[in-house]
């Protein structure tokens, strides 16, 4: 496969990845002053399971799937070795990716709480959270786009 198509489907899957990661908490501020049992609950319990399933669960697999042929690419074509993984800039990637896939996975937690009716969140703790991915996000382009301390 093509190096710049694969690095553009795996942006793309993150792109996506990224707004419904974004958009869920958000789902979940609004979720926060619903009635439980009630109309608006049921319509946001709707959205927010479309928004996982459908949307935020297979772009994080597309993302993870492109993510690590691209690591295959680069340490078997590109940079000629596997040593690359070990400098800074990559580090600083892995980690972020291991946040936002744990991130993803406590959203998938707190949305079983709403179905439940076991939510015990604040809007306020949504709002206030609702940025983490994306302060994530521009520390891992930073690192990858500079690839600093290489």
């Amino acid at each position: 496969m093509d190096y710049n198509l694969l690095r553009a489907l795996h942006i793309i899957s993150m792109i996506a990845w990224m707004a419904g990661i974004m958009y869920l908490p958000r789902l979940f501020a609004y979720h926060a002053d619903a009635v439980p049992g009630g109309e608006m609950d049921k319509l946001f319990q709707t959205m927010e399971l479309k928004l996982y399933r459908i949307i935020m669960g297979p772009a994080m697999v597309a993302t993870w799937v492109f993510g690590l042929a691209l690591i295959y690419v680069n340490a078997t074509v590109i940079r000629g070795g596997w040593e690359y993984l070990h400098q800074p800039w990559m580090i600083t990637k892995l980690a972020g990716i291991v946040f936002l896939t744990g991130w993803h996975h406590f959203l998938g937690a707190a949305r079983k709480k709403y179905v439940a009716g076991t939510n015990t969140r604040t809007a306020r703790f949504w709002k206030m959270t609702n940025e983490l991915p994306f302060i994530a996000a521009i520390i891992m382009v930073i690192a990858v786009t500079t690839e600093f301390g290489s």
